[in-house]
């Protein structure tokens, strides 16, 4: 009883510990890559997760047939959903200027 009122007390809600992605957020476009955060809700926290997504049509429109992928994950936790995103934007904007298209090299 206790652990259910200070999860809603402290943001958890219905959040039962196990692992799972929260929905994806609208893309952020930064040098023509799309970056999509889909953070990754463990122990009412999420981790920053997400996709760097790059469309070979180069019209900024993601077709699924011509989008290059590479799935970007941190250890780094975050109490809230928005500065998780914000976080994730952030780190993917640095990994990008560092790594451009070498992050989609297998």
């Amino acid at each position: 009883m206790f652990k259910k009122l200070l999860s809603g007390l402290f943001g958890a809600g219905d959040d039962d510990g196990s692992p799972g992605h929260a929905p994806a957020a609208e893309p952020v476009e930064h040098n023509g890559y799309l970056i999509v955060s889909e953070p990754a809700q463990e122990g009412g926290q999420y981790r920053v997760s997400g996709w760097i997504r790059r469309p070979l049509s180069g019209d900024g429109e993601e077709d699924e047939d011509e989008v290059l992928e590479h799935r970007f994950e941190r250890s780094d936790m975050v109490p809230g959903r928005e500065a998780c995103d914000e976080l994730m934007v952030s780190k993917a904007q640095r990994f990008i200027d560092e790594m451009g298209d070498d992050m989609f090299a297998r």
